[in-house]
């Protein structure tokens, strides 16, 4: 009688039968090109808990009002040496049309929020094997700027003594909150300016947006983003235009590091043919 040999033992990185991968187990699980694997609820639980230490760390380290009126007059003197102190005239400009001040401080005060949750989400559900790169842009980003708020506490111009001639469009204008309301004012940083978060995460979503949005109108409105966030930040008083200078460039900084950094969706170099 014949005997037939025994199976081949399979290969070791094949999974035995009935065995499923724990992503495959997992609600929720997006596969990258590169077989990294993202969760909707991951990702949820981790911004939030970011923003959540981001906050408290920001809310913290307030600085005494005397330094940063210091780094204030340092940043207007700075500004003097490259004819970019407008702040104070594009704002006088802009008192006179009130509407247009009101959206400004609508537009600070929330879509800052909304326009980057978009963002994220956008890129989540529709290019996901880029999302990871460029969260990772952002929290590297916002991370430079919570350093920069620790050990540069500056003065916005709002809070500068009244014959600099700033109006704090947030308290005397219609908007959602102002920083001199009760619960705000206890708990918000407001020397946390140098630099605009509000312009890094701006430019986070037009550089996220502009190559990936398919019609045209579409693309400009994105391109300009960065600078209708210039122009609300400088409107209210909340920012010298440095600050807005910084923010951008901590968000090419974020970039960078994450293009280091970031293995998640990056594809795999091409197999040489061989030889």
């Amino acid at each position: 009688m014949t005997v037939a040999p025994p199976a081949a033992p399979p290969p070791p990185d094949t999974p035995a039968p009935g065995a499923r991968s724990l992503h495959r187990r997992l609600p929720g699980a997006r596969q990258l090109c590169n077989g990294a694997v993202l969760y909707w609820w991951v990702e949820v639980a981790f911004i939030a808990a970011y923003y959540a230490i981001y906050s408290a760390i920001r809310n913290l380290n307030e600085g005494g009002t005397s330094v940063a009126r210091h780094h204030a007059l340092q940043i207007i003197g700075f500004q003097a040496h490259l004819s970019l102190n407008v702040e104070h005239q594009i704002q006088q400009w802009a008192l006179h049309f009130t509407p247009f001040v009101v959206a400004c401080n609508y537009f600070y005060g929330s879509l800052h929020f909304v326009v980057t949750a978009g963002v994220l989400f956008y890129l989540y559900t529709r290019w996901r094997d880029d999302y990871p790169l460029w969260r990772n842009a952002m929290a590297v980003a916002t991370a430079l700027a919570l350093l920069g708020f620790i050990f540069f506490p500056l003065m916005p111009p709002r809070l500068l003594p009244a014959h600099y001639g700033f109006v704090d469009t947030l308290a005397k204008y219609p908007t959602f909150w102002s920083f001199k309301s009760g619960a705000i004012n206890k708990i918000s940083n407001q020397f946390a300016a140098m630099p605009s978060v509000h312009c890094a995460w701006a430019l986070f979503c037009a550089c996220a947006l502009v190559p990936r949005l398919r019609h045209r109108w579409a693309k400009v409105l994105a391109g300009l983003y960065p600078l209708f966030t210039v122009t609300a930040i400088v409107v209210t008083a909340n920012h010298y235009v440095v600050d807005a200078l910084a923010g951008f460039t901590a968000l090419g900084l974020g970039y960078l590091v994450s293009r280091l950094c970031t293995r998640a969706g990056r594809r795999p170099p091409a197999a040489r043919p061989a030889t």
